[in-house]
């Protein structure tokens, strides 16, 4: 078969055919009479062996190798060629997402298109003081778009930094990040839920409040646990039942007695917390250290409710519970 017709049949261009022979790739296996290429069906087979490899990623280098290897096996070199292309196809959506961040902060000139790369750079630093750095930078100095800020604080293990990306999350002119970490609630990932929340309390506006308090009957514990603590702060009282539960697990139950007693500062809330610590105390099951936790947490809530529950407890059986409550009522009354 002349090379003609094996460039009509194969779609291989007669000027690409000659290429692949100088690289050593195909050899037309004879000549004619009149010196013209001669290729066998051996010869068009490997002519469709080469252009089957290239369509796969490869270059007429790596072809070359692959052919002439007898070690080489379909398996392997498909499971090479897996391996880059999802090297190659992170590398190219680290790419694209690096844009769309330049991109969103409308950059002006060239000097703020380079300022933003440098910081996007500086937080995904392996030094943690670059990265706190860039964090406090990314307050005033460069604007950087609230999903890098996002993603950086999601990630970061380093008390230090993860508190001034938390920072600058709350101080970010740029769009709420508060739905981006509201996905993050959801993460199969748990470390990822706690800093998500633990981000989210420090964002400003009705938004991340009301997103912390749907978190009060998330599954995970720690985001409950978050939120609760979160939420006092604003003054919600839909926090107290799981502040009391924190109390009774043992869980931060010192900052959840705290908060109750944060919460307790209006007196219509102070007697609905110490009716449920009572409820607690003296209908509901509880270990002992868990009741002398709770008898402990009436000690910041004021009210005749509180105080009649302390006297109540003076006269308990376990004498963690009795003693706790005889000390705190003589605090709240010397007389």
């Amino acid at each position: 078969m002349l090379i003609g017709e094996v460039a009509r049949r194969s779609g291989v261009s007669a000027r690409m055919l000659r290429h692949y022979e100088s690289l050593g790739l195909v050899r037309p296996s004879g000549r004619t009479g009149s010196g013209y290429r001669e290729y066998s069906a051996a010869d068009v087979q490997r002519i469709f062996q080469i252009e089957c490899l290239r369509s796969l990623g490869l270059s007429l280098r790596e072809i070359g190798r692959t052919l002439e290897d007898p070690r080489s096996t379909p398996a392997a070199l498909v499971d090479d060629l897996i391996q880059r292309t999802h090297e190659r196809i992170a590398a190219e959506t680290e790419l694209l997402t690096r844009l769309h961040r330049i991109n969103a902060v409308d950059p002006a000139d060239w000097e703020d298109v380079l300022q933003v790369v440098a910081l996007l750079r500086a937080l995904g630093s392996k030094s943690p003081d670059v990265r706190q750095r860039a964090a406090l930078a990314s307050a005033d100095e460069v604007p950087v778009p609230v999903e890098a800020l996002v993603e950086a604080a999601l990630s970061e293990t380093d008390t230090n930094v993860a508190g001034a990306l938390r920072w600058a999350l709350a101080r970010s002119g740029g769009p709420d990040p508060a739905p981006l970490l509201a996905r993050a609630l959801d993460s199969p990932d748990a470390a990822v839920r706690a800093r998500a929340v633990q981000t989210l309390a420090e964002i400003p506006g009705a938004a991340a409040t009301a997103l912390m308090r749907d978190a009060l009957a998330h599954s995970d514990p720690v985001v409950r646990r978050h939120a609760a603590l979160a939420l006092s702060t604003h003054g919600v009282t839909e926090a107290v039942p799981a502040l009391i539960d924190m109390i009774i697990e043992g869980a931060n139950d010192i900052d959840a007695a705290d908060a109750l007693s944060v919460l307790a500062s209006d007196t219509t809330a102070a007697d609905r917390i110490a009716s449920t610590l009572a409820d607690h105390l003296v209908h509901h099951t509880a270990d002992a250290p868990a009741r002398a936790r709770l008898t402990q947490a009436l000690a910041g809530v004021p009210g005749p409710t509180a105080s009649d529950t302390l006297a109540t407890l003076t006269h308990d059986p376990d004498p963690a519970v009795s003693h706790t409550a005889t000390y705190v009522l003589r605090l709240r009354d010397p007389h």
